[in-house]
């Protein structure tokens, strides 16, 4: 029977730590913003331009190796 009263007491403890958690982060404004992340997908982010120079040097020197072929 002692083994009941400790499990409840410990499963207890650990839901009020979770809520503890939970309430932290609300007043954190951690979830404050709901609409950015549900559009963030259908922005296009442009490469760096050196990012874009390697790209297409990659592709020349590519396209140059299937033409040697």
């Amino acid at each position: 029977m002692t083994i009941i009263i400790l499990l409840i007491a410990i499963s207890l403890s650990i839901a009020v730590l979770f809520l503890a958690i939970f309430y932290w982060n609300m007043k954190s404004g951690q979830y404050d913003d709901t609409y950015t992340p549900s559009v963030r997908m259908l922005f296009d982010n442009k490469p760096a331009p050196a990012l874009r120079n390697k790209e297409q040097k990659g592709h020349k020197a590519r396209k140059a190796n299937k033409e040697n072929m």
